[in-house]
């Protein structure tokens, strides 16, 4: 069975390793700044946002508890405001969108007023042979609108300057999927 998770970390692989800059900008609890972080190593670095103090909280305990390097940095504010806080070009990116896992407060959720502004910047951020990859979850309403609208953007964005992929479960149309945006 294809396990789309795995096949996120094979496509930043790709791309990312020891001394690159990456940008995780959904942390939720860290696990996708944990993998970041210690794919670029000691001289690499990483920088997460999340706009909810718990995110941070989880995401620094689960760096300190998989003993992460420490070329990371933590930043309380909406993937929107990204290119305030990232200089120069990175290698990677992630997008997690959704709900923070295994919070309370489902109903707080990335929304399609700020992840499209989010994610035009963060293509703007990708160097040559860089890597984004936008994971989507359209099993609620706002997720549905958010993937539909980044999905009519992915299409107009040009073929000789991106190559850019879709995956997702066919018989399952309410499953995550994600979007792999790769430089050429």
């Amino acid at each position: 069975m294809v396990d789309l998770l795995s096949l996120q970390k094979k496509f930043i692989l790709a791309h990312l390793g020891e001394g690159d800059t990456a940008v995780d900008f959904t942390m939720g609890n860290g696990y996708d700044t944990v993998f970041l972080s210690n794919t670029v190593g000691e001289t690499g670095s990483v920088i997460a946002f999340d706009i909810q103090p718990d995110a941070l909280a989880s995401t620094e305990k689960n760096l300190r508890k998989n003993n992460c390097p420490d070329n990371w940095r933590l930043i309380c504010a909406s993937h929107d405001r990204a290119n305030e806080f990232v200089t120069g070009k990175i290698k990677a990116g992630m997008f997690n969108l959704g709900y923070l896992p295994g919070a309370n407060r489902k109903q707080l959720t990335t929304k399609r007023t700020t992840t499209l502004p989010a994610v035009s910047r963060a293509i703007e951020m990708l160097g040559e042979d860089s890597v984004l990859l936008v994971a989507v979850y359209p099993g609620h309403p706002e997720g549905a609108l958010e993937g539909e609208e980044l999905l009519k953007y992915f299409s107009t964005l040009s073929r000789f300057k991106y190559s850019i992929a879709q995956f997702r479960m066919v018989n399952s149309p309410e499953s995550p999927f994600f979007v792999v945006i790769e430089t050429k």
